[in-house]
């Protein structure tokens, strides 16, 4: 068995490409499904999309006929675009790195505002939808309750979660750096997710009084607004809304701009107020790139926002320490188990082997008159202390072999005990017929 992981990020991919390799959630059902029916049962997978990452995490047999060139034909295929797009921007990670990495995600130790609490949930959610679609199996559970496990010993046993962490905290304290009064100003947030969610609650904990949030489904929209004290406006209202805004702030999930700097111009023709404070941490992005042209208008999308995360990164240097340590034992403990998960099988062959040897050994000697010997109960279950216990010795030596140098190994140093052990047995038969 093997794991691996194909990804990109924000470190090293533009959010021009991972947007075009977003998932939404109907999409990630529909590529494992796909996933499943192309490489088989055997096979588990989970999809990891969000607005900094989109990872494809697979555990399958050696024999499968699963590679990460599959993995990213797949990619290509599913979302038509061409392998050398994006083939470059991609990392490859297996079994023990693959584990590393997806828990070091898991614990936000990976995000582009390190502690931020979103990506944990978004992992959940990934391998939710992957259990729904049927295409995880014992590896990938084990594997993603242990990146659970490890997160929450990170939260808890750190402060990295501590204070604005999520990109939504980023985002508003980049409008408090870039407006003078922003307690004072009209803030419109377009889109009523989790983002969207995250962001009304900054909003609010820097004293902001006039928030608007817009979204498609305005019962979304509305109940976050009851539930926050804000006030809620219909999509159609979009564009008057922007005209009178000062910071506007945006999240909503669509598959192409809702601005382009054509419209956008003409809105801000229209406005009585200064300048425009746009902040995009959509992806795809909300507001077409070329807006930023427009005067008084200043955009800042996602990835502008790294500058801030940065520093918030070397705040948290000693905690990000300690949660890598933390990291470190949980991969320890998922690999013990990954690796006796392979070699579990062949010690239950090497047992039977030993049992039937020692079995054979002791027909073989209680024969004839010593058939009815007296000492017959009690040497034969001696016999067998000592051959479990001489096991024991030898199993500790498999176990020592596959963390070294792999299951492989450890099968090959297995089988070549039992064919030894096979060839006393023949040898022995040999001697004794010899001796007839």
């Amino acid at each position: 068995m093997k794991i691996i992981l194909v990804g990109l990020n924000h470190k090293t991919a533009p959010v021009a490409i991972r947007e075009r390799l977003a998932f939404d959630a109907t999409r990630i059902m529909a590529a494992l499904r796909q996933l499943k029916n192309r490489f088989g049962q055997p096979a588990e997978f989970v999809l990891l999309s969000t607005c900094n990452r989109v990872e494809l995490y697979c555990a399958a047999d050696a024999d499968s006929g699963v590679t990460h060139n599959r993995l990213t034909e797949f990619l290509s295929e599913f979302h038509g675009i061409k392998p050398d797009d994006f083939r470059d921007l991609l990392y490859i990670y297996r079994d023990e790195d693959a584990v590393r990495h997806l828990l070091t995600v898991a614990s936000s130790l990976d995000s582009m505002v390190v502690g931020e609490g979103q990506i944990l949930g978004q992992v959940k959610e990934s391998y939710r939808l992957a259990c729904a679609a049927r295409s995880t199996s014992k590896v990938l559970n084990r594997l993603f309750h242990c990146s659970f496990a490890a997160a929450k010993r990170v939260h808890t046993s750190t402060s990295i979660t501590d204070g604005r962490v999520s990109v939504a905290g980023v985002a508003v304290e980049l409008a408090t750096q870039l407006f003078a009064d922003v307690t004072s100003a009209k803030v419109v947030v377009i889109g009523a997710g989790e983002t969207g969610e995250l962001l009304v609650q900054h909003l609010l904990h820097e004293g902001c009084k006039n928030i608007v949030v817009v979204n498609r489904s305005f019962d979304r929209a509305g109940n976050m607004a009851d539930k926050y004290g804000v006030v809620a406006q219909k999509w159609g209202q979009l564009n008057d809304q922007l005209i009178d805004a000062d910071i506007v702030i945006a999240s909503a999930t669509v598959q192409d701009y809702l601005f382009r700097k054509d419209v956008l111009g003409e809105l801000c023709d229209r406005r009585k107020k200064g300048s425009l404070l746009i902040i995009d941490v959509a992806v795809p992005l909300n507001f077409e790139p070329a807006v930023n042209d427009i005067e008084n208008v200043y955009l800042y999308d996602i990835d502008e926002l790294s500058g801030v995360a940065e520093e918030n990164r070397k705040a948290r240097e000693k905690d990000i320490h300690k949660g890598m340590q933390i990291v470190y034992e949980n991969v320890a403990e998922f690999m013990d188990w990954f690796r006796a998960k392979d070699v579990g099988p062949l010690i239950g062959q090497m047992r039977e082997k030993f049992a039937e040897i020692t079995q054979e050994e002791l027909d073989r000697f209680f024969v004839g008159p010593r058939q009815e010997a007296s000492c017959k109960q009690v040497m034969e279950p001696m016999v067998k202390r000592i051959v479990n216990r001489l096991l024991h010795c030898v199993i500790k030596n498999v176990d020592a072999v596959a963390k070294e140098r792999g299951p492989a190994e450890a099968a090959k140093f297995v089988d070549s005990i039992v064919q030894q052990a096979k060839q006393i047995s023949t040898e022995t038969d040999d001697k004794d017929s010899s001796q007839q």
